[in-house]
């Protein structure tokens, strides 16, 4: 395979990644996919600004998540996520430190 076709199927295979956590399974919470995969929304959104910065497009955190998520986080947040208990709090404090490294 060359590698302009495999740049399209991974490109494709993360469009599908996408639509199925967004429009699909809107209600799995970011916070049990980081406790159980250690990684969430969140991280493919950091993951898609480092590529773009790596290329030398100028990306902030928030443009990188508007455009995963269609909107701007703070809307999704208020229309899918919901209140984490202290056991799901406590297993993401620990999967962050161990996937991304330490909170700031």
């Amino acid at each position: 395979m060359d590698e302009h076709t495999r740049t399209e199927i991974e490109a494709a295979a993360f469009r599908a990644l996408r639509e199925h956590l967004m429009d699909k399974r809107p209600e799995v919470q970011n916070i049990d996919l980081m406790n159980l995969a250690g990684f969430c929304r969140n991280c493919l959104s950091r993951w898609y600004q480092e590529a773009a910065n790596a290329r030398g497009i100028e990306m902030s955190k928030d443009e990188a998540r508007e455009i995963f998520y269609g909107m701007p986080y703070d809307d999704w947040k208020a229309q899918q996520q919901k209140a984490a208990d202290p056991e799901q709090q406590a297993a993401f404090r620990k999967s962050f430190a161990e996937n991304v490294g330490e909170a700031d």
